[in-house]
């Protein structure tokens, strides 16, 4: 949302049903948002090239086109917007597709105000959980890596001119750490933050979307349209997996970074580029230059503010507090009330280790979420995700980051539990260590009440430490 609050937001309503799109527009307007109305793909089009929105409402059977085929644009050049998809025609492949490509919801016409407002009031709350930077920063976690991490983002921010590259394992947090690194540099808010897969960009589109065209420019370009690099102005442009970038492609970046210019598709005159660079790989770009996929020149214009995202089973004590905002996270998303998770599955989540590093702790949380009942108090744990790929490693007596995960020689206290009990144990002293003592802030981390946590350590009371 660009740092709004979720009572003013912009709404950017796409439906050729002129009477459904102004209640719709009432409702939006009611609710706290400015609405922008289109009744054609071609009119959306034009608009959402000029301009980003906060949420997007969604028509699928237009005049001139689908909404579904429209969805991938949109979507790219407003990636924190929640986008809702409404049909009179449902089509059971099209939702399951539009679903794993990122769509909030899709609702089915007729559509009363009561449902509509109702999914409004869900989209808000997906808003108000992507908009607020401290969540953004709690996700980073405490551990001295990710502080570490945390600093580094915070002295490039100082730098808006420079250019800086995160690096690290498949779904360690790089997109995270760029939309940090965004929200650090432009603390009002009103910078736009544009989020490019290089990897999901096509190699015959990749000029046309990132740079923009003339009229004419190629078969079926009847206006003229812009890309995503002006859509960034004065913002951040987020080129995430730069790594698969082909190589005869590899050269347009290099004008784009080395001169800050660009030119659109069938144009010869040259626009500025005033704003930052951010690019994010999970491969060795020296090895890609080795190799011959990757140029040289341009890993030298990316690598100049470089900053390496941690894998999570180097940081097993900030597991339980990741687990506990994520599920909150899904929770509204769903709509529902956040389940509790209990220590024993903490244990099993921090015993893990996570070859998919946050995203994956995210998948097998949102696939427990998904199983367990609307109405139950405890999340039932999708255990047996776990247990496939790679197998678990014991929880260490130190989380620290630098050191490697080791099984520990049992203390006193331990030696009579049993290796669930065990296993709690060592995650409370270990999570109590970092916590500097805290129980509230180690509760917290543990995803259970201060109370539940002191009379764990009625049980365990040489699990107390001392605070500094």
């Amino acid at each position: 949302m660009n740092g709004k609050s979720a009572n003013n937001f912009s709404c950017f309503i796409v439906d050729d049903d002129v009477s459904f799109a102004t209640m719709a527009a009432s409702v939006v307007g009611e609710a706290g948002g400015k609405v922008t109305l289109a009744h054609t793909l071609a009119v959306a089009q034009e608009i959402s090239a000029a301009k980003n929105f906060d949420l997007i409402l969604l028509d699928n059977h237009l005049p001139d086109g689908k909404g579904y085929d429209f969805f991938n644009q949109v979507s790219r050049r407003n990636p924190d917007a929640p986008i809702v998809m409404i049909t009179g025609a449902p089509d059971l492949s099209e939702a399951v597709s539009l679903t794993r490509n990122g769509l909030f919801e899709y609702l089915t016409k007729p559509i009363s105000v009561d449902a509509l407002a109702a999914a409004l009031e869900r989209a808000k709350l997906r808003m108000q959980t992507r908009a607020t930077p401290a969540t953004a920063t709690e996700m980073f976690g405490e551990s001295a890596a990710m502080r570490d991490v945390l600093q580094q983002l915070k002295q490039a921010a100082k730098h808006a001119a420079s250019t800086v590259l995160l690096t690290g394992e498949t779904g360690a947090g790089k997109d995270l750490a760029a939309r940090v690194l965004h929200q650090l540099s432009f603390p009002d808010g009103k910078a736009p933050f544009i989020a490019v897969n290089c990897a999901a960009l096509p190699g015959e589109m990749f000029e046309s979307e990132l740079f923009g065209a003339e009229r004419g420019a190629f078969t079926g370009a009847d206006k003229k349209r812009g890309g995503l690099v002006a859509a960034a102005a004065n913002g951040t442009l987020f080129l995430d997996e730069i790594g698969e970038v082909p190589l005869a492609l590899q050269a347009k970046l290099l004008r784009l970074l080395e001169a800050r210019e660009y030119r659109a598709l069938g144009s010869t005159e040259a626009q500025p580029f005033t704003g930052r660079f951010v690019a994010a790989t999970n491969k060795n770009l020296m090895d890609e230059v080795k190799a011959g996929r990757f140029r040289e020149d341009l890993l030298y214009r990316f690598d100049v503010f470089s900053i390496e995202l941690p894998p999570l089973r180097r940081r097993r004590g900030e597991i339980p507090g990741l687990a506990e905002l994520l599920l909150a996270q899904l929770a509204q998303k769903y709509g529902r009330t956040k389940p509790l998770l209990t220590p024993e599955d903490l244990a099993k989540l921090s015993a893990h280790d996570f070859p998919g590093n946050v995203r994956e702790l995210r998948n097998v949380l949102e696939r427990s979420l998904l199983k367990t009942a609307d109405d139950a108090k405890w999340l039932t744990l999708d255990a047996n995700w776990l247990n496939r790929g790679s197998s678990p490693t014991p929880v260490a007596t130190s989380v620290s980051a630098a050191a490697p995960v080791t099984a520990a020689e049992p203390l006193p206290g331990e030696r009579n539990l049993s290796p669930i009990d065990a296993q709690e144990y060592r995650l409370i002293r270990d999570t109590l260590r970092e916590a500097n003592g805290g129980i509230r802030r180690a509760a917290t981390k543990l995803g259970m009440s201060p109370q539940a946590l002191l009379r764990r350590l009625e049980k365990w009371p040489e699990l107390r430490v001392e605070k500094d």
